[in-house]
């Protein structure tokens, strides 16, 4: 059975005390989950301090981003070595907005999940469809082309340290959310490809969450869903309550 994880994407959200506030709660509320893997993925400046907060807890720290060059003259950018450096454990890596804003490729998330994977990191790694795509019926073939760029060259043995999110980008912070329906419908979908592009375990080991506008009212629902295997939450995970919720949800639903 597959073991859910539920990743907090804070986005450009949390001063260094709001960021030790909001982990010292889920921490202190969340101790005793073994059911399912925990993580938070703050922004680059608190990464340290969430760090030392977190220490032989049983949360995971992930970064929002990661560059495919170690070092050199790339301003701006943050290397996956400076990331093991610190203890961060998970990088996001081909979030939409990052498509949307700052021209990410497929070729891209390629060079960053090759990267990850080098140093020991465990790539994130986003896929999903924009409204207009879905509403031409295109959603498979995004994700197809999607999937298959970003896992081009990896191997099997590089596969299995993957988790893929599924986050439909009209669902992405606008409140609205993919039914359960449509939301394993996809995900199935990806399973399929997988075994096709690599084996029949790996399509079935491989844990692949959702995104979208997830909350606590809809958490249990969309997990419940037989290949969904967590969420990848965004404004429900800046407070601690909603947060400690769906995790909640999903520890009910791994018993």
């Amino acid at each position: 059975m597959r073991k859910p994880i539920i990743a907090g994407n804070w986005k450009l959200n949390n001063t260094e005390k709001e960021a030790v506030d909001l982990v010292t709660a889920l921490r202190n509320n969340l101790n005793n989950v073994t059911e399912v893997d925990i993580v938070v993925c703050p922004v680059f400046t608190v990464l340290p301090v969430v760090h030392d907060v977190l220490l032989e807890s049983n949360i995971g720290l992930g970064a929002q981003n990661v560059f495919w060059e170690d070092f050199g003259a790339f301003t701006g950018e943050i290397s996956a070595p400076l990331l093991k450096d610190i203890g961060v454990q998970y990088v996001i890596i081909g979030h939409s907005e990052r498509r949307q804003y700052f021209g990410e490729t497929d070729e891209m998330v390629n060079k960053r999940t090759k990267a990850a994977l080098a140093h020991g990191l465990i790539p994130i790694v986003c896929v999903g469809e924009v409204l207009a795509q879905r509403e031409e019926n295109k959603t498979f073939d995004v994700i197809q082309i999607q999937c298959e760029g970003a896992f081009a060259g990896l191997t099997v043995a590089e596969m299995e340290k993957i988790v893929i999110a599924y986050e439909p980008v009209w669902a992405i912070g606008t409140g609205k959310t993919a039914t359960p329906g449509q939301a394993q419908e996809v995900h199935k979908f990806i399973r399929g490809l997988l075994a096709k592009l690599y084996d029949e375990n790996i399509s079935q080991t491989i844990r692949i969450q959702y995104g979208g506008s997830v909350k606590p009212e809809n958490s249990a629902e969309l997990m419940s869903q037989p290949d969904i295997d967590g969420a990848l939450v965004g404004g429900a995970s800046l407070k601690a309550e909603p947060f400690i919720g769906i995790i909640q949800n999903s520890c009910s639903l791994a018993q």
